[in-house]
């Protein structure tokens, strides 16, 4: 199939790119043609997102939003930012909030909502929309530049064999082809190796975000409420912090994130997460309530410092296939949005002067002179500050946002990848976490269940390992077997043989597709590879 433009992923980036293409086209009186491929079994169905949405980016994309009836519905009313001990709570008072952390003007949403929402606009526009279809395979010219994508073939058993329901994929050719898969995106981790586009660029960085929506009692519901935690459960030399957002419907978003440049291998991101709805200061939001959801996701949180080059010959990164998320803000589907229509713009230009299959370098370009570029350039250090602990990151990032405001005549660095961070199990002690209460604290399995994740039993196992022994010769003798706590939805669990030895079960029908064990692995031998279209996740509200 021929289009001018194909893009791969269906979330804000890839359907903002699709959007401003169709209008700048309809603008001039002309047409391009544009598809979008989406691994989700529909659109929304593996966007995973806090969410606070600054409108910013909307607010060019569509200027009428609000009467096309966007799901922006609950704006913020009062945020909360807290200290926490294991038994109190202390508020930052307000002057010493810092701006990236106050939400005047924002919304609190389902970002799968809003994603289902741009669906219609792209769709009402003329842009084709094929869910279930994951690009599975970068498709490339003779002379090295990108031709389009491969879907992946449909009905094949895990030996690779056809079975009954064999289907074909398809080759999607383009002029030029816009990467949008999201964090660590499959095609993109390939594009970045192929190009060299990270070079001279510091080490991407990660979090891991796991969330749960909660209907809570009516009476402890404060809609537009935006509260942020730092400090316990976590120790002080370990990044992350929570978020509880009250949106509307007495529904609550929950959710914890943790970098995962962690020392600890005994430390599991999702027990951390159980443990701080444990806390005196949160729990009573959800005492009497009901979980809804659960779901997680990577996060590029590397910021301006790890952004590769974008482009390259016949293609460009859009969105957190590229990592343009605010840490500091907690948030990226503004940038999304903007880096789309950025890409969107080039590519037509491109188009109009009768180009193909080149760089598209006016994108760069335009990202540099935007107010994206300089919202990143303020948050610049607010990672690597806070890399170095709770106290001192807390004071420095102070220092640097309320004092020079972000404007500092210095920049810090990342100077190791996430998986190079992991210490030996011998260093630590392991860590005993409670059992769940099924109430307000919950196990893996049903978590996983209330995620609606589906892979056909028979699939190929889209969890690859480079070298089957390393599971246990390395990870489980040196580092405790670190991916049965890391894997926030139960894949991967050491058994033992009837001789007694190790060996490494991987339950890939769990797959939340977080991409955690992807970026974790200490020695990077797992490769996370699309599994059959529709399969993963089926996040209703998240």
């Amino acid at each position: 199939m021929e289009y001018d433009v194909v893009i791969v992923g269906g979330g804000p980036a890839g359907l903002s790119a699709a959007i401003r293409l169709k209008q700048v086209a309809a603008d001039k009186g002309q047409d391009v043609s544009v598809c979008v491929l989406e691994k989700g079994g529909e659109l929304g169905a593996h966007i995973l997102s806090g969410a606070v949405m600054d409108p910013r980016a909307l607010d060019e994309l569509f200027p009428n939003w609000k009467e096309l009836g966007a799901p922006l519905n609950t704006a913020v009313t009062e945020d909360r930012v807290l200290f926490l001990t294991e038994t109190r709570s202390y508020a930052t008072p307000s002057m010493f909030v810092p701006k990236a952390l106050q939400n005047h003007g924002n919304y609190v949403i389902s970002l799968a909502n809003v994603v289902r929402w741009l669906g219609q606009q792209a769709e009402a526009l003329g842009v084709e929309i094929f869910p279930g279809f994951p690009a599975a395979e970068i498709l490339y010219n003779d002379d090295g530049s990108v031709k389009g994508v491969a879907t992946g073939n449909m009905g094949v058993n895990r030996h690779g064999q056809p079975t009954d329901a064999f289907q074909l994929g398809m080759e999607l050719h383009a002029k030029y082809t816009l990467f949008a898969e999201g964090s660590r995106g499959h095609l993109g981790k390939q594009l970045m190796a192929k190009y060299d586009l990270n070079k001279g660029k510091d080490p991407q960085t990660y979090g891991i975000g796991i969330k749960e929506l909660w209907e809570i009692d009516p009476a402890r519901h404060k809609p537009g409420l935006v509260i942020h935690t730092a400090g316990w459960p976590l120790a002080n030399d370990t990044y992350g912090g929570s978020f509880l957002y009250h949106l509307e419907n007495n529904q609550v978003a929950v959710g914890f994130v943790v970098g995962l440049s962690y020392q600890n291998p005994y430390l599991s991101p999702y027990e951390e997460f159980q443990r701080y709805k444990t806390h005196p200061a949160i729990r009573h939001f959800f005492e009497g309530g009901k979980r809804i959801s659960y779901g997680a996701r990577a996060i590029t949180a590397g910021g301006l410092q790890s952004l590769p080059k974008t482009v390259f010959p016949g293609g460009a990164l859009i969105g957190c296939d590229a990592g343009f998320l605010n840490t500091s803000r907690i948030k990226g589907s503004h940038a999304a949005i903007k880096t789309g229509m950025l890409a969107a713009d080039a590519a037509y230009a491109a188009l109009g002067a009768g180009r193909s299959h080149d760089e598209l370098l006016s994108y760069p370009v335009a990202f540099e002179q935007s107010w994206l570029h300089e919202e990143l350039h303020v948050a610049r250090n607010f990672k690597p500050w806070m890399s170095k602990g709770l106290i001192t990151g807390t004071i420095m990032v102070g220092i640097d946002q309320i004092l020079f405001k972000g404007k500092a005549p210095w920049t810090l660095h990342h100077n190791h990848a996430d998986h190079e961070c992991l210490r030996p199990a011998s260093d630590f002690s392991p860590i005993a976490y409670p059992k769940p209460d099924g109430k307000l604290t919950f196990d893996r399995l049903s978590s996983v269940f209330i995620s609606n994740t589906n892979h056909a039993e028979d699939q190929p196992v889209h969890l690859t390992l480079k070298n089957p022994n390393v599971p246990v010769d390395v990870n489980l003798a040196k580092f405790a077997g670190p991916e049965q706590r890391y894997c926030p939805a139960g894949v991967y669990e050491f058994v033992k043989m009837d001789e007694g030895k190790d060996r490494l079960q991987i339950n890939a029908q769990n797959c939340v597709h977080c991409k955690t064990c992807d970026i974790k692995d200490p020695v990077q031998n797992i490769v996370w590879v699309t599994p059959e279209g529709g399969g993963g996740p089926n996040y209703p509200n998240m």
